[in-house]
């Protein structure tokens, strides 16, 4: 959600944040900007509505040059998305500018306060505020950083900023409290940016600000203090993908790429985690004990979207590889219903940035409690990382395509792992079955391998059903969360309306949508010889026979040489047999794959799709 570059250096800064600002365009955007400081120290300001190609025809007719400056790509919050109140914003003198990622709650107080001081505002958004509190506290005699620093205390929400002043040349200051800040460090040369990828092409070297930190960037140095003034020696990490990795590499789009991309993410998740001799699991990143993992009472799962169906997933893994009682809630629900929690419980949290606002305040609400929190997240040093007692790291790489695909996949192997190494260290799991998980777990990407070399399929099907306007998609027992996930990859990139239900609720409603027009989804896989797995197929086989007889289009996925469902069903895509538990993560690629092809032939922006952001850091 929205996205911050800045440079002070010796290259050419224009076209260095304009670039920077294209790698941050999976957030999610409606507005972009641009601000720099010429060596006669004038401040110059081009912004645009819409696409960056907006901002970029802005800039080649009216050309600016400068040697350190800002960007901005906008997700409206406050404020109409216009070139009005794209960012960057200026304060009453034209010297000061702010580019902002968050909420201030308190503006409107702060505006109230500004204006009978005679400050006249230009815009509707909340962000404009904070570069006439800057000179407001400059008025009074304070010095520039001085002036950021009593702002940053005044102001109540969440916020990452980068500030600029023509009167402090090659000098940017970062604040964060709450959305991400990365700095980039170079020889001479110093970046700021909400994510990696915006200035992965300049340096490897970087450091996350943490909470309410300031940066001060120079030619020359970074330093860092708190909102008190305290020195803060950041911790320093060097980034391992390279580069190409966050680029198309020959696919048409991102999401594309992500998705063959998951064999990969799934071997290097499990890489060095699991032995295949005896099938123990390692989980480095700890500040858990052996003996707090086996003295949990319960486990509680916080997380958002694709994350939030992971989690459901979770919880059929956990508790039958653990056998721990395990409760799934939205992040963003789980702080308002007053959870009864106690300090025997665990708070396992999945983000795939490490920065969901949501997913951060119920792990802080458990840990309030006296809860240890474990985090499953892709991105090392992100906030969710840093106030976690235990990580999991999904080693997936960067995921651009605002729809989540190998993150899930990828999240979904992580938690397995941490079921199997819960399950060993409780006693539930001998070594003879530890190995067996094991051995499935390190066949699973050619699996997924051999669903992908069958892509072509799924392309030829989607011409049968992208005029669709409605989908209902079903599953039982773990086969559900996967229907949840395939109905929400398909309406967050095609827009067309899907719904996934309990297969066993059929009956309690979805029964009266179903006529000829209504494609149906439904996940019936197997386990062959498991007989809660026979039982449930049979039971999901009689829901696709109750479709069929009220005329509806059944597709079916399928474990390979079924023999019963593949019959009554219209259409099939079979994917390879595995255990119950591992199941989804083959049976989600085929659902992932239709939702973009469908995506792609009814012209939709896959990548970017409308209204949505990959990082959802306000609540």
């Amino acid at each position: 959600m929205c996205g911050i570059v800045g440079y002070v250096g010796n290259k050419q800064v224009v076209p260095l944040i304009v670039d920077g600002l294209k790698k941050l365009e999976y957030r999610g955007y409606d507005s972009a900007g641009i601000a720099v400081v010429d060596s006669d120290n004038t401040l110059m300001i081009r912004r645009a509505e819409g696409k960056l190609r907006n901002l970029e025809e802005a800039i080649r007719l009216n050309p600016l040059d400068g040697n350190y400056g800002i960007g901005h790509t906008r997700w409206a919050t406050h404020g109409r998305p216009t070139e009005e109140n794209a960012h960057p914003h200026r304060d009453c003198t034209g010297r000061i500018v702010v580019v902002h990622n968050g909420i201030i709650e308190n503006y409107l107080a702060l505006k109230e306060m500004l204006g009978k001081k005679g400050h006249e505002f230009k815009t509707e958004t909340d962000t404009e505020i904070v570069a006439h509190l800057i000179e407001e506290y400059q008025k009074e005699g304070m010095g520039f950083e001085e002036a950021v620093r009593a702002t940053a205390g005044q102001l109540r929400g969440i916020f990452a900023l980068s500030i600029i002043s023509a009167d402090e040349p090659d000098l940017i200051i970062a604040v964060r409290e709450g959305p991400p800040v990365v700095i980039g460090l170079g020889d001479g040369e110093f970046f700021v940016a909400s994510d990696i990828p915006a200035i992965l092409q300049h340096t490897r070297d970087v450091f996350y600000l943490g909470e309410r930190e300031i940066a001060v960037l120079t030619k020359d140095s970074v330093r860092v203090t708190d909102f008190d003034g305290n020195v803060v020696e950041p911790k320093q990490q060097r980034i391992t993908w390279d580069p190409i990795m966050a680029e198309k590499g020959g696919f048409k789009h991102f999401m594309l790429k992500e998705i063959f991309e998951q064999p990969r993410a799934v071997r290097d998740t499990v890489q060095g985690r699991v032995s295949l001799d005896d099938g123990k699991v390692y989980l480095d990143q700890m500040d858990i004990t052996e003996d707090d993992f086996r003295e949990l009472t319960s486990i509680k799962i916080a997380a958002c979207g694709t994350s939030w169906h992971a989690g459901i997933a979770g919880e059929y893994m956990l508790e039958e590889l653990a056998r721990i009682p395990v409760e799934v809630d939205y992040a963003s629900e789980f702080r308002y219903r007053k959870p009864v929690l106690r300090e025997t419980d665990l708070l396992l949290v999945i983000s795939q940035s490490g920065e969901t606002a949501d997913t951060i305040a119920a792990m802080r609400e458990a840990k309030a409690a006296g809860c240890k929190a474990l985090a499953i997240c892709n991105v090392q040093g992100s906030m969710i990382t840093r106030e976690a007692d235990g990580t999991i790291l999904t080693h997936a790489g960067p995921e651009i395509g605002v729809a989540s695909t190998k993150a899930f996949t990828s999240q979904m192997i992580a938690i397995y792992l941490f079921a199997l190494y819960l399950g060993q260290l409780r006693g539930v799991i001998n070594q003879e079955e530890a190995r067996k998980h094991a051995q499935e777990l390190a066949e699973l990407p050619l699996k997924i391998e051999h669903l992908l070399s069958d892509a072509d399929t799924i392309e030829e099907l989607s011409r049968d059903f992208f005029r669709s306007q409605d989908f209902l998609y079903l599953g039982r027992g773990i086969n559900f969360p996967v229907a949840l996930e395939g109905a929400l990859k398909l309406k967050e990139i095609s827009y067309i309306h899907a719904e996934g239900y309990p297969a066993g609720e059929m009956k309690h409603g979805p029964n009266a949508l179903i006529d000829e027009e209504l494609p149906v989804v439904v996940v019936n896989t197997r386990e062959e010889g498991n007989p809660e797995s026979e039982l449930r197929y049979e039971k999901t086989h009689s829901n696709i026979v109750e479709v069929k007889a009220r005329d509806g289009i059944i597709l079916s996925v399928l474990t390979e040489n079924d023999e019963m469902s593949s019959v009554v069903s219209d259409f099939v895509i079979e994917v390879p047999e595995t255990t119950d538990l591992l199941a989804p993560i083959l049976s989600v690629v085929p659902l992932q794959l239709l939702a973009y092809h469908i995506a792609v032939r009814r012209g939709c922006d896959v990548d970017q799709p409308r209204n949505l952001a990959k990082s959802v850091t306000v609540e």
